[in-house]
């Protein structure tokens, strides 16, 4: 069974939402962004939609589109 992350349950402070905005803007993945601040992905993702942080990548090119 996977370990519990050190803030399991904590409430968010706004260090803490800054950082995620950050880490977003940045194409940090979902998954290391939750262990680089100890909360689950799930967490990740439902605070990133309570704030209006988009966790898509913004490198991919639009429509799928490959250069030939």
């Amino acid at each position: 069974m996977a370990k519990t992350p050190a803030n399991h349950g904590k409430q968010w402070k706004p260090a803490e939402v800054k950082q995620l905005k950050q880490l977003a803007k940045g194409n940090t993945p979902t998954g290391l962004i939750a262990h680089k601040m100890g909360r689950t992905e799930d967490s990740i993702r439902s605070k990133a939609s309570e704030t209006d942080v988009s966790l898509k990548p913004t490198n991919q090119s639009p429509y799928n589109r490959r250069k030939p």
